[in-house]
């Protein structure tokens, strides 16, 4: 389920501090947090920081603990993942936030990945695929295979289209034709080195576009990017070869 953009590194990466990667988990069920601190506990690079039961205790923990990382349940008393991953991806110090989900609202994931989430797993995600995503998002860089991404864009509400298409195409505005190109590249789910070969591009060029993307329409993560030129109506008639 992960992106094959970068390819993982063949050895371990720790956090940008060169430490181990603090994950904080986020569970209201006490035997997935166990499963999930066993699982994590045996990746040599990884650390787990703490634990919470509800998302009310996720902030204060993240101001304790600092984690590089969040593993963020959605459905959990008094306050939820989703409003716990808003409340979280505000700050300036945020950690990288990993929603768990089991797939059955994808409105909810979408909310959490406007919020600023660098993605999501499922709960019966494989295990070597939950460590080597908690590497990844600690790197910077989203778990969403494309082909998710594609599905759960597809399945937006309807609701207030035109309305989101508007301030969508607003936001856009302030991107040049070379860059508008490379946001509707992601949109469609693909990788930085098919970016390079389809628009005749190197891939350092490509990596720095989306950067210069993702600044200047003050996003965290090539998902928002997706989620904001589909919004705005770009990959409606965009080729697909």
């Amino acid at each position: 389920m992960i992106s094959p953009d970068p390819a993982p590194d063949p050895t371990p990466v720790g956090a940008p501090t060169g430490g181990p990667i603090g994950v904080l988990i986020a569970d209201d069920d006490p035997l997935v947090r166990a499963g999930l601190v066993m699982m994590l506990g045996g990746a040599a690079d990884l650390r787990v920081v703490a634990e919470a039961g509800d998302g009310a205790e996720v902030l204060p923990l993240a101001r304790l603990h600092h984690p590089d990382v969040v593993l963020m349940d959605i459905r959990m008393p008094v306050m939820d993942g989703l409003a716990a991953t808003e409340a979280l991806r505000a700050r300036d110090d945020a950690p990288e936030v990993i929603v768990l989900t089991t797939f059955d609202a994808d409105e909810h994931v979408l909310r959490a990945l406007r919020a600023g989430a660098a993605g999501f797993l499922l709960k019966d995600t494989p295990p070597h695929e939950i460590v080597e995503a908690v590497r990844r998002v600690a790197r910077g860089h989203p778990v969403l295979s494309p082909a998710v991404t594609r599905r759960l864009i597809a399945r937006v509400a309807g609701s207030g289209r035109d309305l989101r298409r508007t301030r969508a195409e607003e936001r856009l505005a302030p991107l040049n034709d070379r860059e508008r190109e490379i946001a509707v590249a992601v949109g469609q789910g693909r990788p930085n080195a098919e970016i390079a070969a389809l628009l005749h591009l190197s891939l350092p060029t490509v990596k720095t576009h989306v950067s210069s993307v993702l600044a200047k329409l003050g996003l965290n993560n090539r998902v928002q990017i997706a989620l904001l030129v589909h919004d705005a109506g770009l990959l409606d008639d965009a080729p697909e070869g």
